[in-house]
């Protein structure tokens, strides 16, 4: 018979495991957003089907915690991992539905429209993607000095994002003929820069995490 102590232990594990499908899930929607873009509508409707995975995965997981935390009693580093997975897995799965809205953008957006930006969003998607997988692992692994490289990341996303803001003004001035279309495609480029707030706010978890308090819970928050 399993020990009430081994079946705590798996369940930690499971939690740890849920975490990372539901990042890398997230993460490979969010790339998949570059090839979306640029009107291939498969690939939107991919990201669009994948709502209901990304609800089973984050049912399971706060399921898990809830269950770890009524049933278990965990203390100190393990109290500290199950509290901010239950918190942080929101702002994964706000990550996860932005991605949804851009794809959803896409399907609307002309690809001689996009083009405009094709580069800021290449960008942008790989950037946060990578935000993502960095803040989420950094979670896992309890390092703080990965997470506060992820701070450092969302710098060029901001940056990314005000380019983007340019060449949208710009094209306004010069009477773009499709000229409906480029609040949409600015706020494509809004929308990343959102990502990347919450996954700021995922690495803050990482912190909490390690030293039972957040650094960046006052910055940028959500909308």
């Amino acid at each position: 018979m399993i020990s009430t102590r081994s079946k705590y232990s798996q369940q930690l594990e499971k939690i740890d495991e849920l975490l990372g499908s539901f990042a890398d899930k997230t993460a490979g929607d969010i790339r998949a957003l570059t090839t979306a873009l640029t009107g291939d509508a498969e690939v939107a409707e991919t990201v669009l089907d994948g709502d209901q995975e990304a609800r089973r995965l984050r049912s399971a997981i706060e399921g898990n915690c809830t269950d770890a935390l009524l049933l278990q009693q965990p203390v100190a580093g393990d109290l500290r991992f199950v509290t901010g997975t239950f918190r942080l897995v929101s702002d994964l799965a706000h990550i996860d539905s932005k991605a949804r809205d851009v794809a959803e953008l896409a399907q609307t957006l002309p690809v001689e429209v996009t083009a405009n930006l094709s580069e800021h969003l290449a960008f942008a998607a790989e950037r946060v993607a990578s935000m993502v997988e960095e803040a989420i692992e950094a979670f896992r692994t309890s390092d703080a000095d990965r997470a506060r490289g992820v701070f450092a990341m969302d710098d060029d996303v901001d940056d990314v994002y005000l380019a983007a803001e340019g060449v949208v003004i710009d094209l306004i001035k010069a009477g773009e003929t499709r000229a409906k279309y480029l609040p949409e495609l600015l706020m494509v480029a809004k929308y990343f820069e959102r990502m990347g707030d919450d996954a700021v706010r995922i690495a803050d978890w990482v912190i909490f995490r390690v030293t039972g308090a957040r650094e960046r819970a006052a910055v940028k928050p959500e909308e």
